[in-house]
């Protein structure tokens, strides 16, 4: 015999052999009957050993052998089951993927559990194309909205974010109606100006400043934050300028913007927005630091109106904000419709007067000023002369609503806790959709709307008995305005600006 005929007779068998042999031997199990068969051959075998090394060897050769026929079997079914879901199921994955979009991002996630067909389906980037991740408390960290953008990829549309304060905003700015009830002082809760603390929930989150980078592109590519139009982020304590900054500039498509209760300042976010979010329709801005913000400049007022020319909703809460650049984004941003600047200092509501002229504030809606510290009741009355006399003609809410009461002429720290000066008979007659809210912390309150027979109209005010300063004289809460220091001047100061503003409204003019 030669060598050939050798080697070929000792040739090791193909894989295919293999394979047929291994499908033979199951065959051949599987065909067994379920009876006592099998445990008698199966004892007989461990007694025919020699040693119980071996014995235990057989044994254990046994339950692994079982583990992997139990294991193949679970994973044929499931694939079974998702074969059956995928044709039993009456819609086109097209059509699931449509309706998984739909749902929140934990019920997407959810959705994904459930089978392998919902699976993947629910692992399409459009299903993650509006991420929800915003909390009553801490529950995500950087690893999980990484893979949510990532997901998403360049479908990413929403992203919401971080810690959401206790008590829900109201819905100023939003499709519902806008209700308010009547509330009496001993109801209203402890707010006062000393405490310029954060309003926002004091649990720190586990989201760090970095928990966007994912926006971002790497190598000078674009990032996934390239269409994205919705960004809401809420107490993300750690999260500083530089870090937000960097998010923004990968945003370029960005139209709607709400920051609350962040550590970032308010000068460097506009500056942010004016250069890489042109598009921009509405900013929610709520300082983390009631009044301690004072870093906006003329400049920078002045770039965000020129560039963001599309703002239609403008918040900016808790800021000190003066009287000539309230002026100058309310003339400048000629869309404007909702203004919201409720717990800001320093501005008297002397940006109001002439504010319409050349068009500025001409498509004013709403009018929020709730709770601001050095609001006067002059520049008030001076406003609702303005609207008796045409100016803002669709205006329909105005709130002017104080805890501390509005800041009487000539001296801030005297508090005005009367609407008398408002001509409230007059104004519903030419108005009667109009609902201007005023709620004070001193005497009783009554719905002028029922007593004026007009129900087109929606009025709070307090009792016009309510006496227009406290009995004896004095400032509200142990001088708590004189914790601001100055602060009741700054307008006094602004005839050194007349030059300065004159010049803003010719520049916003151009």
């Amino acid at each position: 015999m030669d060598a050939n005929s050798i080697a070929k007779r000792h040739k090791s068998p193909s894989p295919a052999d293999d394979h047929f042999t291994m499908d033979a031997l199951l065959t051949s199990f599987l065909a067994l009957s379920d009876s006592p068969s099998i445990h008698t051959s199966f004892d007989r075998l461990i007694q025919s050993s020699a040693s119980d090394s071996d014995q235990n060897r057989l044994i254990q050769r046994a339950l692994h052998l079982g583990s992997l026929l139990l294991e193949a079997g679970n994973r044929s079914a499931r694939r079974c089951s998702s074969s059956h879901n995928a044709v039993v199921w009456p819609l086109s994955p097209d059509l699931t993927i449509k309706i998984f979009s739909m749902l929140d991002t934990q019920s997407v996630c959810y959705v994904a559990a459930t089978c392998s067909f919902f699976q993947k389906c629910a692992m399409d980037p459009l299903c993650f194309a509006n991420i929800d991740l915003a909390t009553l408390v801490p529950k995500v960290n950087n690893a999980v909205v990484s893979t949510m953008i990532h997901r998403a990829g360049n479908s990413l549309k929403s992203l919401r974010l971080g810690v959401l304060p206790a008590i829900p905003a109201p819905p100023f700015f939003s499709s519902q109606p806008l209700v308010y009830s009547i509330r009496n002082a001993n109801d209203a809760s402890g707010f006062s100006w000393n405490d310029k603390k954060s309003r926002q929930g004091k649990e720190s989150s586990i989201l760090t400043r970095s928990c966007l980078n994912s926006l971002s592109g790497n190598g000078g590519a674009p990032g996934y934050g390239v269409h994205l139009r919705r960004l809401h982020l809420y107490n993300i304590e750690r999260m500083d300028n530089a870090s937000l900054l960097t998010s923004l500039s990968a945003c370029p498509s960005l139209l709607d913007l709400e920051i609350v209760g962040l550590h970032v300042e308010l000068r460097h976010t506009l500056e942010s927005i004016s250069r890489n979010c042109p598009l921009i329709e509405r900013l929610i801005f709520e300082s983390s630091k009631t009044g301690r913000d004072d870093g906006l400049k003329f400049p920078t007022c002045n770039e965000f109106v020129q560039n963001c020319p599309n703002i239609t909703t403008l918040a900016l809460k808790g800021f000190k904000l003066h009287d000539y650049k309230a002026r100058m984004l309310v003339k400048g941003l000629r869309r404007l419709k909702h203004l919201d600047l409720s717990t800001s200092y320093s501005f008297t509501g002397a940006f109001l007067k002439n504010v319409s002229s050349n068009g500025g504030g001409d498509k004013l809606e709403v009018i929020i000023l709730r709770d601001c510290m050095h609001l006067k009741e002059i520049e008030v009355e001076r406003f609702m002369v303005a609207v008796l006399a045409g100016e803002f003609k669709l205006l329909r809410h105005l709130d002017i609503s104080n805890r501390e009461g509005l800041a009487c002429e000539g001296d801030w720290s005297n508090r005005c806790y009367s609407a008398s000066f408002i001509p409230i008979q007059q104004l519903l007659e030419q108005r009667p959709d109009f609902c201007i809210v005023a709620e004070f912390p001193k005497g009783s309150y009554i719905d002028i709307d029922q007593m004026s027979g007009m129900s087109g109209s929606d009025v709070n005010l307090p009792s016009q008995s309510s006496s227009s300063h406290m009995s004896d004289g004095s400032t509200t809460s142990d001088g708590s305005y004189n914790s601001d220091h100055g602060s009741g001047n700054e307008y006094g100061r602004e005839s050194g600006f007349a030059t300065y503003e004159e010049n803003s409204d010719y520049m916003l003019s151009l």
